[in-house]
C-alpha cells in the first residue's frame, strides 16, 4: 500500500488570512493541498477558480491536488494546469459533459498527475474501465458540494474494490477518500485501502493543525 498522505481541503480554510493558513498546515505536516474547484451547475454550490490556485502555488512547494466538480472540464483543464495544478481529478458521471477517456489523456499528456472521481450514487462499475489509465481514484464518502457532511461508511465498498484492483495491478493506485474524514472515518479508510486523506473541517477547525494530522493518520 502507498504510504498514507493527508491533503488539507482549502476550501475550509480562513480565506481572509489564506496565506497564513496553507503556511500553517504546510508546517504541520501536510503532505498535499486539496482544492475542490464547483461551479453552480455540476453542483449546487460556487467555491474558486483558476486564479484561487495560482495564488496557493505561489505560497506553497507542495503538490496541489485539484478536483474538479465542474462541467466541461475539458475546456477549463489548461487554466488549471496553468494555475500550477500537480494532480487534476475529473467526475466519471455524464452529468459533468465531458469526454472522460479524451481528458485523461489530456491530463497525461500535460504531465499531470491523473485523477477521476465518483459520487456517492454513481456505481464502481463507471470508473472500472479506466483503472489503468489513471494515478488516483477519489472516492467520495458525501455528496459532492458542501462541506461538513456526515461520512458515509457504506462507501467503503468501492475503496476495497479499488484496493483490491491496486493489489492485483502493481499497487500503485492512490486511493482518496473524501467527505468526513476525522480520525475514526480515517481509520475506517485506510483499514479499507485508503491511503490519501481529505480533510477540511476536522483540520482547519482543530485549535492544533499538527495534532489534527496527526490523529488522522493515527499516530
Amino acid at each position: 500500500m502507498p504510504r498514507v498522505l493527508v491533503a488539507p481541503s482549502i476550501l475550509a480554510a480562513d480565506f481572509s488570512n489564506l496565506e497564513a493558513e496553507i503556511h500553517r498546515v504546510e508546517e504541520a505536516g501536510a503532505d498535499w493541498l486539496h482544492l475542490d474547484i464547483m461551479d453552480g451547475h455540476f453542483v449546487d454550490n460556487i467555491s474558486f477558480g483558476p486564479a484561487v490556485v495560482a495564488t496557493v502555488r505561489k505560497h506553497t512547494a507542495l503538490p496541489l491536488d485539484v478536483h474538479l466538480m465542474i462541467e466541461r472540464a475539458d475546456h477549463y483543464l489548461p487554466r488549471f494546469l496553468d494555475a500550477g495544478a500537480n494532480s487534476i481529478t475529473v467526475h466519471v458521471e455524464s452529468e459533468s459533459r465531458h469526454e472522460v477517456p479524451q481528458t485523461l489523456a489530456s491530463i497525461r499528456a500535460a504531465g499531470c498527475g491523473v485523477g477521476l472521481t465518483l459520487n456517492p450514487a454513481t456505481p464502481f462499475e463507471a470508473v472500472a474501465p479506466y483503472l489503468d489509465r489513471i494515478d488516483l481514484l477519489l472516492v467520495m464518502t458525501v455528496h459532492p458540494g458542501f462541506g461538513g457532511q456526515a461520512f458515509r461508511p457504506e462507501m467503503m465498498e468501492k475503496v476495497r474494490r479499488a484496493k483490491k484492483w491496486r493489489d492485483a495491478n502493481g499497487g500503485k493506485l492512490h486511493i482518496e477518500v473524501d467527505g468526513g474524514i476525522k480520525p475514526d472515518t480515517a481509520r475506517t479508510s485506510m483499514t479499507n485501502g485508503a491511503n490519501i486523506l481529505v480533510a477540511g473541517t476536522s483540520i482547519f477547525r482543530a485549535p492544533d493543525y499538527a495534532e489534527a494530522i496527526r490523529d488522522l493518520r493515527g499516530e
